[in-house]
């Protein structure tokens, strides 16, 4: 008998809480964006420089006069560099990241009449409380990260494979618990036991995590210490440290990287030989929502949430040469599957 799964994304609360237009703080045409960055720097190939493109994007197109980010070499910068965009009269400020989600509600909190949104955040001060001018954008990447599960379950050839986080946010989790469960999927229905190294749904106090989102040293100590137990396929939940693995990978070859939050063909291209596939947050579309939503005057704090029906998460193309390396009936299946989880019906598939 096949086993029975669900896979669901803890963000239930918010949509108990109505939302809350805001009225524009100044006319659209003068409205000024500014983007509070989490560490890393602006061109860590991920979440910072994919959130902050769809923030130039949005100024190409009009809906901001101008945009400006400052960036966190610690935590320790996110509220100071708040405070400096709240004294520049920044009209609409925007934290990349589940770690600025604090320091931004409480400068929302300080300055009711500032807009404010939170990348890879529902919104919630609690699991009752909306701050009324702070808009979440948030993702169901437990949704491709399953998909990707799957592909990487049927591509192993140690029937090994393994993930880890940058840190024990909600928000990295999600990935890691939709991997975990894809795999397990493949396995119900190809009757195998691939299995997952790093992470277990049912146990998330023991996952792997690096600590942060910048520590390269032991981003690679944990790569290779996958490798060393046999991984083939490595998912890194850890922003720009999908780098340090994806470097591993060309060095040992030994294993391969799979992408996370941006199209590692346009941020990292260098990777192609290692990089099969991309899981991808929609950042630059969710920022360039909340732009436009305030431009038009439409902003509210009702949670943005990406899914893959409507195209807010997804897997980007499998690169090539990947194209011709992974099985043509693994890449069908996979395709399927796609379409059947935008479509609702996972849990179609799981039961007899």
């Amino acid at each position: 008998m096949k086993k029975s799964y669900k896979v669901i994304v803890a963000i239930a609360a918010a949509s108990l809480v109505t939302s809350v237009a805001v009225a524009p703080a100044n006319a659209a045409t003068k409205q000024k964006v500014c983007i509070a960055l989490d560490t890393g720097g602006i061109n860590d190939k991920s979440f910072n420089q994919t959130s902050y493109a769809g923030a130039t994007a949005s100024k190409k197109k009009g809906w901001a006069s101008t945009v400006e980010y400052l960036p966190a070499a610690s935590s320790s910068e996110y509220g100071p560099n708040i405070k400096k965009f709240v004294d520049k009269k920044c009209t609409l400020i925007i934290g990349v990241g589940f770690a600025v989600a604090d320091a931004i509600i409480a400068s929302a909190e300080a300055n009711p009449s500032v807009k404010y949104a939170i990348v890879d955040h529902d919104g919630l001060k609690n699991f009752s409380t909306k701050i009324p001018n702070v808009k979440g954008l948030t993702f169901n990447t437990n949704e491709n990260s399953f998909l990707a599960g799957f592909l990487a379950a049927g591509y192993s050839k140690s029937n090994i494979v393994a993930t880890y986080g940058g840190a024990p946010y909600p928000t990295v989790t999600i990935f890691m618990d939709g991997f975990a469960k894809g795999v397990a999927y493949y396995n119900d229905i190809h009757g195998k036991s691939v299995k997952v190294l790093g992470w277990d749904p049912a146990k998330p106090s023991a996952g792997t995590m690096v600590g942060d989102f910048s520590s390269t040293n032991k981003a690679l100590s944990i790569s290779q210490n996958f490798e060393l137990q046999g991984a083939d396929v490595i998912f890194p939940v850890a922003g720009g440290l999908g780098g340090t693995t994806a470097e591993n990978s060309k060095k040992t070859g030994k294993s391969i990287t799979i992408w996370v939050d941006a199209d590692a063909q346009k941020t990292a291209p260098q990777y192609n030989s290692v990089v099969p596939i991309s899981v991808l947050k929609g950042l630059s579309e969710s920022v360039q929502s909340v732009i436009k939503d305030s431009y038009d005057g439409k902003f509210t704090n009702a949670a943005y949430v990406g899914t893959m029906a409507n195209k807010g998460v997804g897997l980007a193309p499998i690169y090539k040469p990947w194209t011709t390396k992974i099985p043509a009936a693994l890449q069908k299946e996979a395709m399927q599957l796609q379409k059947d989880i935008a479509a609702g019906n996972i849990l179609a598939l799981y039961e007899n």
